[in-house]
């Protein structure tokens, strides 16, 4: 990717915005047709790559992303891997053999799909690589959240809410295959280290959640409680999901609405949690903005047309243009004002 700076408007970022016109050479084996993007009065066509699509929040990334594309007048392809890194690979290389005119990825693994992107750019595809950062590879764009800054949320929360701000709590991190989870550890780190330094926060047990699991979540839970007994504060689960494992955990051993558990994505089960008083928090993440964005830009990818990005990722083979949205933090306090008010979820749903 060789990217030529221009001054050009954001739609997305109140930020200092960075105009980026993506150059996309045409690759030795790639044809005329796909150097030139669709043509004019072609339906763009994207291929749209999920790790999963087993948790709630896939399935409404699904859904909008193809709406909003459609709606520009774009056919999507969609592959979901299950989580398999050698499924996902085939997925993208069965994307590529159908001609699509953009990648739209959300890896399962961000390392290992440097490879998937390879075989992209040696077609003439560009990649969008969405949420989850694909590490190690030349990206056309990359569309997430601040996801240090979930996890800088998620900690400050906890801390806040504990009482005198001290006590002994569990980490539950996400899998290890996925940079988002190390992502959100560091930003929980931030918060947390000073105070695990000075013995205000103690952390009892912490393990990574193999895939995102709520099984495994609450395999972590369980044996912090064997190892360490019921005298727990907090939980800093990563996600909704891996929350839900806790509390699963918690329910088991008479102490959920006793402990306080974090969480992100704003799925259904754990604004319901929440205002039930088993869940603490989740950190709302405007997903349909987000599926939005990444439509409008793969269709204009596809066209080969301008698109905008307000700042850049390190990916550890370059800097990425990227376009990284706003969170927040939600409690009962505060759900009626957001994730409701945005109609995320609905507040029947919410009883």
């Amino acid at each position: 990717m060789n990217p030529r700076l221009l001054l050009v408007t954001s739609s997305l970022a109140l930020s200092v915005l960075i105009g980026i016109v993506l150059s996309l050479s045409r690759g030795p084996n790639q044809s005329a047709a796909t150097a030139q993007g669709a043509s004019a009065g072609a339906k763009p066509r994207i291929g749209l790559s999920l790790d999963t699509l087993k948790e709630e929040r896939w399935q409404k990334d699904r859904d909008r992303f193809v709406a909003a594309a459609e709606k520009l007048g774009a056919e999507v392809l969609v592959q979901s891997a299950n989580s398999d890194d050698t499924r996902q690979i085939q997925d993208v290389e069965s994307l590529i053999s159908n001609a699509v005119d953009v990648l739209v990825i959300v890896p399962h693994d961000g390392a290992a799909m440097a490879r998937g992107v390879a075989a992209a750019k040696k077609a003439g595809i560009p990649v969008i690589s969405y949420d989850r950062l694909i590490t190690g590879a030349d990206l056309d764009l990359y569309l997430s959240f601040d996801n240090i800054k979930v996890g800088e949320l998620q900690a400050r929360y906890l801390v806040d809410a504990l009482p005198n701000k001290k006590g002994k709590i569990i980490r539950i991190y996400g899998s290890k295959t996925d940079n988002n989870a190390k992502l959100f550890k560091e930003g929980q780190d931030r918060i947390l280290d000073p105070l695990i330094k000075s013995g205000d926060i103690q952390v009892v047990f912490e393990d990574w959640a193999l895939d995102w699991k709520t099984e495994n979540a609450k395999k972590i839970v369980n044996a912090a409680i064997t190892a360490h007994g019921k005298d727990i504060q907090g939980v800093l689960a990563s996600n909704d999901g891996t929350a839900g494992g806790a509390v699963q955990a918690l329910l088991e051993e008479g102490l959920a609405g006793q402990v306080l558990v974090t969480g992100q994505d704003g799925e259904l089960a754990a604004c319901q949690r929440i205002m039930r008083g088993t869940q603490t928090m989740t950190v709302y993440k405007p997903l349909h903005l987000l599926a939005d964005t990444a439509a409008a830009m793969a269709v204009k990818m596809a066209k080969r047309e301008v698109v905008v990005a307000n700042g850049t990722v390190d990916n550890g083979f370059e800097s990425v243009p990227s376009v990284l949205s706003d969170i927040i933090a939600v409690d009962k306090t505060n759900m009626m004002d957001t994730i409701v008010k945005d109609g995320f979820h609905s507040a029947e749903s919410l009883q």
